[in-house]
């Protein structure tokens, strides 16, 4: 039985920004770094997905992260 890999935060983006940058095609990429296309698709997704959060300042980030944790909370009730 294998045990899963787990991939940094920074080594998925490269490989997407290579993805995206067209150096290298999605099957040159699953070949070499011996991953599923599955996931190099959801990776892009998420990348593409949450790219605008890059451009967020601090405090947007802190009150959206504060009205996060508040709904959580309540949700726990």
């Amino acid at each position: 039985m294998s045990r899963r890999r787990k991939f940094t935060p920074a080594f998925k983006a490269q490989v997407v920004l290579a993805l995206l940058s067209g150096t290298k095609s999605s099957a040159e990429l699953c070949r070499q770094h011996q991953l599923s296309s599955h996931v190099l698709a959801r990776w892009k997704a998420t990348l593409l997905e949450r790219a605008g959060l890059v451009f967020m300042s601090a405090e947007q980030r802190g009150q959206e992260a504060a009205r996060i944790a508040e709904l959580e909370r309540l949700v726990g009730r």
